[in-house]
């Protein structure tokens, strides 16, 4: 994570994104997929996307968990934040953290050309390596997941 990001690295022509990172906990673990077919590849990461225009953050995490991993979202718990350049500089994301502790369903991969498949891991034991906003939450709040 970038912590100070200055006037040189601003671009008029690029805009950050909003993604938006489903935090599923069951039983002390949480749910990870190995990213493939975009940006990260190889990392592992929970599900989620972008926020669209007009699309509430609670909105977003449960149709971005339920197209990806046919969870469906029972509670909701906005998170922390977290801001990264990624891809040498050339992409700039806020991502928003929601946790989801109720759900109904197993996961199951429903889009195989952007993950791997879905596996739970303990907080202590996590997949290497990370996507950068994963790594960049843990180091911002650690409390949160240990």
């Amino acid at each position: 994570m970038n912590s100070c990001i200055t006037a040189n690295t601003v671009s008029t022509e690029k805009k950050p994104r909003i993604g938006i990172a489903c935090l599923v906990q069951k039983e002390g673990k949480v749910l990870l997929g190995q990213r493939k077919g975009a940006h990260g590849v190889g990392t592992w990461a929970p599900s989620g996307g972008h926020l669209e225009f007009g699309e509430t953050v609670e909105a977003c995490a449960t149709r971005e968990l339920l197209e990806e991993t046919g969870l469906e979202a029972l509670s909701l718990r906005l998170g922390p934040w977290v801001e990264n350049l990624m891809e040498d500089g050339q992409k700039h994301y806020i991502t928003l953290f929601v946790f989801i502790d109720d759900f109904r369903g197993e996961p199951a991969l429903l889009e195989p050309d952007k993950c791997e498949g879905w596996e739970w891991f303990t907080w202590d034991n996590l997949p290497q390596p990370l996507f950068p906003s994963i790594t960049s939450v843990i180091a911002k709040e650690p409390a949160l997941f240990y």
